[in-house]
């Protein structure tokens, strides 16, 4: 369950700073490089700061 918030998550972030980065600003694009860096450390170190605020609020794997 917790992937499928976290990739979720991930996935609303890109698009909702894409969409930002077009009508808003360019600069939103850094937030989406942000989003992709994450996930990429992620899948390195094999920890997610997300995983563990999702474990705080007691979301279950």
């Amino acid at each position: 369950m917790k992937n499928r918030i976290i990739r979720a998550i991930a996935g609303t972030f890109v698009l909702l700073s894409v969409v930002l980065s077009i009508y808003v600003n360019q600069n939103w694009l850094w937030f989406t490089a942000f989003v992709g860096a994450n996930l990429l450390q992620s899948s390195i170190t094999k920890w997610c700061l997300m995983e563990d605020i999702l474990t705080k609020l007691g979301i279950k794997d």
